[in-house]
């Protein structure tokens, strides 16, 4: 096991040989691995994610931690290039080189008794830990879950098991018609906070209608990432500095997860 210190996070993250213990298929190209991860199951926290070597792929690829309980973690993901291909493809008793937990996460302190969960697509997965951990504290979450069409709808039954969930869909195949931000506008009024992760178009809009109802919002961001560790520049983003100019960071170590107002959405 080889231990790397990395700057931001709650404890160092581990380079570790982790074994799948579960596999299921979601839906169309969606897929979900459990995977024997001790030590780094009981360090993640909410919003965090791993860092997996696939097959020889050169890069490693993130994954956001979907859940975490005991020895056990949970990554669910879609299968769009060749590394997550690989990932899709491995079995129960296959090995896997995984690095984390890495990122900083979701702050539970700021979200207080009535937080709604706003996720598109594949940002729904993350957002599964942070809400049970908030139930955990004694809080009435909600969750609001965009996709594209019905056959893209996962772990519906999973967040209806912590609170009320809406479920949206672009094409109105299933649930309502329409965004999550439609949803979250029309209920915004009784959250205490709200937390986000999805496509950068959805954050920017969940985080204007936070603004406007004077709701604390985090968001999470997608971004390409090279080391996950913050040494390359691959995962940059623009945020908003104290002096009013643009200043940049990176996801991977000072996100992913960020305050929305830090964010620069231009």
């Amino acid at each position: 096991m080889h231990l790397i210190h990395t700057d931001g996070l709650d404890g160092a993250p581990t380079q570790t040989a982790c074994t799948v213990a579960g596999r299921a298929e979601l839906g169309e190209r969606l897929y979900a691995l459990e995977l024997d991860a001790p030590g780094l199951a009981q360090d993640a926290r909410p919003g965090q994610f791993v860092h997996i070597a696939c097959g020889s792929q050169f890069l490693r690829r993130p994954i956001s931690i979907c859940e975490a309980s005991g020895d056990r973690l949970r990554i669910v993901f879609q299968a769009k290039g060749e590394g997550t291909q690989w990932l899709s493809e491995r079995k129960p008793g296959d090995p896997l080189d995984v690095l984390g937990p890495l990122g900083n996460g979701f702050d539970l302190s700021r979200l207080g008794e009535r937080p709604v969960f706003v996720g598109g697509g594949i940002g729904v997965p993350p957002l599964l830990l942070a809400m049970r951990k908030a139930k955990e504290q004694g809080a009435e979450p909600s969750a609001i879950l965009g996709f594209r069409s019905r056959s893209a709808a996962i772990l519906e039954d999973e967040f209806r098991s912590l609170g009320a969930v809406s479920v949206t869909t672009d094409d109105g195949s299933y649930g309502v018609h329409g965004f999550v931000s439609d949803v979250l506008e029309g209920c915004a009024d009784h959250a205490t906070a709200v937390a986000a992760c999805g496509p950068r178009g959805m954050l920017r809009a969940v985080a204007s209608i936070a603004e406007a109802h004077g709701l604390p919002c985090q968001v999470s961001l997608e971004e390409r990432m090279g080391c996950g560790i913050g040494a390359c520049l691959v995962c940059a983003c623009a945020l908003k500095g104290e002096d009013g100019q643009t200043r940049y960071g990176h996801v991977c170590k000072d996100g992913p997860v960020f305050d929305a107002k830090e964010v620069d959405w231009t």
